[in-house]
C-alpha cells in the first residue's frame, strides 16, 4: 500500500493554488473570482495541514481552525458585497465595475 508523502500533499496544494490564481487572473464575473480566492485559501490550507503532518505536531490542525472561521466571515462579508454590487448595477462582471460612483 502505498503512502502520500509531504510531496504529493505540497504538489496537491500548489495546483490548486495555481489553479486558483489562474481564474482570479482570468477571469472577469465577480462570482468565479471570489471562487477562486477562496480555492487559493483552501490550498494554502492544505499546506499548512500536510506541513502539520510532516512534523507530526497540531499547530497546522489548530491553525486550520482559525483559518476556517476567518474564511467564513470573509464568505458572509465579500457575497453581501457582491449581492449588493449586483443589486445596484445589474452585472457582476468587473469589467463594467469601472467606478463605484453611480
Amino acid at each position: 500500500m502505498e503512502h502520500t508523502t509531504l510531496a504529493h500533499h505540497l504538489l496537491l496544494a500548489g495546483l490548486l493554488f495555481a489553479l486558483g490564481l489562474t481564474g482570479v487572473l482570468v477571469r472577469r464575473n465577480l462570482l468565479v473570482v471570489y471562487m477562486c480566492l477562496e480555492l487559493m485559501l483552501t490550498a494554502a490550507t492544505l499546506a499548512l495541514v500536510a506541513f502539520s503532518r510532516f512534523n507530526r505536531t497540531m499547530d497546522g490542525a489548530i491553525f486550520v481552525f482559525f483559518i476556517i472561521t476567518v474564511a467564513a466571515a470573509e464568505v458572509a462579508v465579500g457575497l453581501a458585497l457582491i449581492v449588493a454590487l449586483y443589486r445596484r448595477r445589474g452585472s457582476v462582471k468587473s469589467d463594467e465595475l469601472v467606478t463605484l460612483r453611480d
